[in-house]
């Protein structure tokens, strides 16, 4: 297995460059789709970890080549977004755990998530007052009356655990959030090696999760069993993903929105049976595209 690790030039931080892979004899991963290197740069991470194995690298670096039968690849996310519906069981199941490891007499410390997860309280906020300026403060007050024993219980978790932070009610809907204050584009992990930079990855449960993608950052929306997997660090074993390409040229005439862009390309997708695949963008096109633009677009994906 290649050991593809190294360091990025005038900084402390390592990452994993790609063109190790030609060298090592893996395939010329250069004239990739971007959706397929990022995924690569995972699978080559956990090989550097003795997580992956050979047949999934060859599999990925001679895209699209038909993959041999037993080929899958292990998606592991460098983050993961959840909401309070499928959050707070998310949480129930960490602290069963670590009351088991308790009545074992182990350290029930060992029971932390091993991705970064953020929890963001919007799906069981309510409106109990409008049309005045104490309106908010007022649907604040009564979502925590509602609430207290849910948020006291992750409050608690939020210092339990390492990789566990809450956004709270009142600051945005989660897919949102995500875009604006959550995400890195490029994430650092601290291992006994150092500091590694890497893209910035996620799984979430809410099903906009996609609208991340505007950022340039790969992530959709799974399962709360998914995510809570991915929280453990158990990989998402995808199929050789197939990945079709839109060109994008010129710009939106006066008149046209972004929104009418994404109808458009939604009707032409379907028109073409692009389901279960991940779909990039390209092109001089995309550079008179803003990102609340790029944004409306990827959240077509759902």
């Amino acid at each position: 297995m290649i050991s593809a690790r190294q360091r990025l030039a005038s900084t402390d931080l390592d990452y994993y460059p790609l063109n190790r892979l030609a060298d090592a004899g893996f395939g010329d991963p250069a004239k990739l789709p971007i959706t397929v290197k990022i995924l690569l740069e995972g699978l080559v991470r956990q090989a550097d970890r003795g997580r992956v194995s050979e047949t999934s690298l060859r599999a990925l670096t001679r895209w699209p080549e038909r993959p041999p039968a037993d080929a899958e690849v292990p998606y592991l996310p460098s983050r993961i977004l959840l909401q309070d519906f499928t959050g707070v069981p998310a949480v129930l199941d960490l602290a069963a755990m670590r009351s088991a490891m308790q009545r074992a007499g182990k350290d029930a410390g060992r029971i932390d998530p091993l991705v970064q997860a953020d929890l963001v309280i919007d799906h069981s906020v309510q409106v109990d007052a409008f049309g005045s300026l104490g309106s908010y403060a007022r649907n604040i007050e009564r979502e925590y009356e509602r609430n207290g024993e849910r948020y006291a219980l992750l409050r608690w978790a939020q210092q339990a655990f390492h990789n566990f932070s809450v956004v709270p009610p009142g600051m945005g809907i989660c897919h949102q959030v995500n875009l604006e204050r959550l995400s890195r584009v490029v994430q650092v992990q601290t291992d006994a090696k150092g500091s590694v930079a890497l893209p910035d990855t996620l799984l979430g449960t809410d099903s906009h999760t996609t609208m991340v993608n505007g950022l340039g950052v790969l992530g959709w929306g799974v399962g709360g069993i998914e995510a809570e997997a991915a929280l453990l660090g158990q990989p998402t074993y995808l199929p050789t993903p197939v990945v079709v390409g839109v060109r994008m040229t010129g710009s939106l005439r006066p008149g046209a929105t972004a929104t009418d862009l994404v109808l458009t390309l939604t009707e032409m997708l379907r028109a073409h049976g692009v389901v279960n695949k991940f779909v990039e963008f390209c092109g001089a096109g995309l550079s008179s595209l803003s990102v609340p633009d790029r944004a409306t677009l990827s959240n077509m994906c759902p």
